[in-house]
């Protein structure tokens, strides 16, 4: 290794660098909240999806890479310590006993899209092609397929009617899996 290299490593050291902390099961928010409460920049991307929840659909905040996020830290000036022992944390991600850092380019891309996917709304609860119940209406009891979404509130629903396929629209609250 040159004396330049070594400089330059040391120049990478020295700048702020993000890096990625597992956090619990099911606590990454709780993780999140409290790191950023001591001062940390922290990075949490979460999307919106409905789910259904005590048999209605709910539009529900969820974390786009589950059991992660993302935190800047400076090698040299940053107090490391307090990161582990934080509620909701479970580890700095790295190899062996070395964090390491992510691109500053792949956090910064995320960062320039975190309104994509916080706007983007997704129902993981019904897929196309799976079958689903309708619970209410005129078509109440009768088994169809999920074919797809139409807006936020809307699906639309393959129901064999006389022998034939047809497309039906209707409220995707109308809807469970059947």
């Amino acid at each position: 290794m040159t004396d330049s290299d070594a400089n330059q490593e040391d120049g990478a050291d020295a700048k702020p660098r993000w890096y990625v902390i597992q956090c619990k099961g099911g606590e990454s928010f709780r993780a999140a909240e409290h790191l950023a409460n001591q001062g940390y920049e922290v990075f949490h991307p979460v999307l919106q999806v409905e789910k259904k929840r005590r048999g209605k659909l709910e539009w529900m905040s969820e974390p786009l890479f589950p059991h992660y996020l993302f935190i800047r830290l400076d090698r040299m000036v940053s107090n490391w310590r307090p990161i582990r022992s934080t509620r909701g944390v479970l580890k700095l991600v790295g190899f062996g006993n070395a964090p390491l850092a992510v691109s500053d380019m792949l956090v910064e891309t995320l960062r320039e899209h975190a309104s994509d996917y916080q706007d983007a709304t997704a129902n993981l609860y019904f897929r196309t092609g799976d079958p689903v119940m309708i619970t209410e209406g005129p078509f109440k009891d009768l088994q169809g397929v999920f074919a797809g979404q139409k807006g936020q509130q809307r699906a639309i629903i393959l129901l064999d009617v006389l022998h034939r396929q047809q497309r039906l629209e209707m409220p995707v609250s109308q809807l469970r899996r059947g």
